[in-house]
């Protein structure tokens, strides 16, 4: 799939560099984040042809590999799964933005400048129940909001028009008023039909709100956790890319697609899953709260369908 992408032919003046190695070169540089120089010195190829093979080899995959959700069987497929791994139903995904940090541009003033201090584009991702990108928008200036980047997204914009195809509204199990499907997300996002926030402020010990942003924060922390694997896998999110524009984001969102992948053909996770320590201290952090469109429909979480026997030991 990728190879006729990526392969060179050779000249009367000098052999070609293998597909093989043009690929190792991008995912070497990809995991670890080293210079081309020291690339160089490994793969022995010259920096100059590894500064050309990094940036084709990656918008070669991108183009080869990326992929969307087509239709309403495939968020239900996601909406499912969420339900019985996360028990949450009528979830087609948990979105959120991550900085990704950048060495100031020529001549851009404070464009990518955020309030930490730091220069950085934005990451836009939305993530399915296993861990998976299945929607990445990458290159906003990072000064702009995760409210202001999704907007201004094409993934958004459709949300708005309702030209998503997400499946129509279904009464939860026991329920019998019609809920809609929605993407979770932190208070950062706009509270819309289609996208779920949790309750604000404080709120009292074992209520049904309480309940219903323990259970909402369980499904939103998995956009988080890709994050989290991101950075891991591909060490080059460890400091500044001191790359083009396009270039980092070809480059971001071929990590993306790499550890979808990755998650893909590793996704046999256990139920238990989310007694990970690394889960268990996600969920120890904050949560952030706002309003549930369809107020009265949060006590499906204490019905004999919707709850979940551990659900008050967290509370």
């Amino acid at each position: 799939m990728i190879r006729p992408l990526i392969t060179k032919r050779d000249t009367v003046m000098r052999e070609a560099i293998p597909a093989e190695i043009s690929l190792a070169i991008t995912l070497r540089y990809l995991a670890t984040g080293d210079s081309y120089a020291s690339l160089s010195f490994l793969f022995k190829v010259s920096t100059q042809s590894i500064s050309k093979i990094v940036p084709e080899v990656a918008k070669s995959i991108c183009s080869a590999l990326k992929d969307y959700i087509k239709d309403t069987g495939d968020w239900r497929v996601v909406a499912n799964n969420f339900d019985k791994n996360w028990n949450f139903p009528h979830c087609c995904g948990a979105m959120d933005g991550k900085h990704v940090l950048i060495r100031c541009p020529q001549n851009s003033g404070s464009t990518f400048f955020k309030y930490k201090g730091t220069f950085s584009i934005v990451l836009f991702g939305v993530v399915d129940a296993d861990y998976c990108f299945t929607y990445v928008n990458v290159g906003c200036q990072g000064r702009i909001s995760d409210g202001g980047v999704f907007k201004n997204t094409e993934f958004g914009k459709r949300l708005e028009k309702n030209q998503l195809k997400l499946p129509k509204e279904e009464a939860l199990p026991g329920r019998t008023l019609p809920i809609p499907y929605v993407l979770v997300a932190v208070d950062a996002f706009p509270l819309t039909t289609n996208i779920m926030k949790p309750f604000p402020g404080e709120i009292t010990r074992n209520s049904p709100n309480r309940i219903f942003n323990y259970r909402l924060s369980r499904a939103r922390r998995i956009v988080e956790n890709a994050f989290g694997l991101l950075a891991a896998v591909f060490r080059i999110f460890r400091k500044p890319l001191e790359l083009t524009e396009l270039e980092t984001a070809i480059d971001v969102v071929l990590c993306c697609i790499y550890n979808t992948c990755i998650t893909f053909y590793e996704s046999n996770l256990p139920p238990e899953i989310y007694t990970h320590p690394l889960v268990l201290l996600i969920r120890k952090m904050p949560v952030v709260a706002k309003l549930y469109p369809v107020h009265g429909e949060k006590r499906h979480n204490q019905t004999e369908e919707g709850s979940v026997q551990w659900q008050d030991k967290y509370m």
